[in-house]
């Protein structure tokens, strides 16, 4: 009995120092966040000040139209609703854009084309690079003067692609003149080609990696049996390495919900492709807004959680619990 019990306390000494990091570093901020969602107040430091507001920071958030203190109509700039939309438009550009270029590429190199180590280290090398690098490269790029329009100019399609574009424009009545991420239309697909750009390489060397991973055997078999390469991938690669794509899937979404740095470097003015996370940022620390900010943090943690839990579903087998 003695050493049952000294052998469990051993246990517990090995597992606490990771307890506690794990306890002050994940579970007590998100806590604290959500106690701050509750309340409104101008700083953490000032916590005598806060003011207890229950969900009114939740309902701020998303209502598009508030009351002043006249009891007039004005519009929320803070409004959440579209910041969302946004993110869940860059979540499924990712998801229906750029895993297939992935999964399609990764499918290539694994056959074992020449050259095959040299493209991995090509594909993956935007990965490596700091985020807000990439953020003020295609700033460049994008510019009236820059690359992207010079490019355009060359190929002669400038002009009536700029007016092509100007046509759609709802949201400002000047005419498009080559600033992509200066009008609403525009800088949201202007922010994903920098994302698509760097994290396709990632995605890649994990489906790569689990696409080396299947058996020789399944495939000879498949050989064997007259299966063409659509085939063997359609119904042995692909559903072998089901379950990294439904990481690469995980990463995608959760990933578009909490993208900050590079929209934040990308964009003169975070409004024309605002996320929650810039959002946050902009009430938090511009606004001094702590409480909605805290809000704005607690749902993204939910909706990640959301997410996650709903494509672990999707990418369930049959009578295979969820972790």
């Amino acid at each position: 009995m003695k050493k049952t019990i000294a052998y469990k306390l051993n246990i517990l000494a090995f597992l606490l120092p990771a307890l506690i990091l794990f306890v002050g570093i994940l579970i007590a901020p998100i806590v604290m966040s959500v106690i701050y969602s509750f309340h409104d107040f101008k700083s953490v430091s000032a916590s005598a000040d806060m003011t207890y507001v229950g969900f009114g920071n939740y309902i701020e958030l998303f209502s598009r139209m508030l009351v002043n203190d006249k009891g007039a109509l004005f519009t929320n700039v803070n409004y959440m609703g579209d910041a969302l939309v946004n993110a869940l438009i860059l979540g499924a550009l990712s998801v229906f854009i750029q895993l297939p270029l992935a999964l399609l590429i990764a499918l290539k190199l694994s056959k074992g084309i020449r050259g095959e180590r040299a493209y991995l280290s090509i594909f993956f090398m935007p990965v490596l690079i700091s985020t807000v690098i990439i953020g003020q490269l295609w700033m460049n790029i994008y510019e009236p003067d820059g690359l992207l329009n010079s490019a355009l100019g060359a190929l002669g399609v400038k002009d009536q692609l700029f007016s092509w574009i100007s046509s759609h424009i709802h949201s400002t009545k000047m005419p498009f003149r080559g600033a992509w991420t200066g009008y609403k239309e525009t800088a949201l697909i202007a922010a994903f080609i920098p994302i698509l750009w760097q994290y396709v390489g990632y995605h890649m060397l994990l489906m790569y990696a689990g696409i080396k991973g299947v058996p020789a055997d399944l495939l000879e078999a498949a050989q064997l049996d007259g299966c063409t390469e659509g085939q063997v991938n359609r119904h042995i690669v692909i559903p072998y390495i089901k379950p990294i794509l439904k990481v690469c899937v995980i990463f995608a979404v959760t990933g578009s919900l909490k993208s900050f740095d590079l929209i934040y470097t990308l964009m003169k003015d975070t409004r024309r492709a605002e996320l929650p996370s810039t959002l946050m940022y902009k009430l938090t620390f511009l606004n001094n807004r702590y409480g909605l900010g805290s809000a704005i943090a607690v749902v993204l943690i939910i909706l990640c959680f959301a997410f996650a839990l709903l494509i672990s579903l999707a990418f369930r087998d049959k009578g295979e619990k969820v972790a």
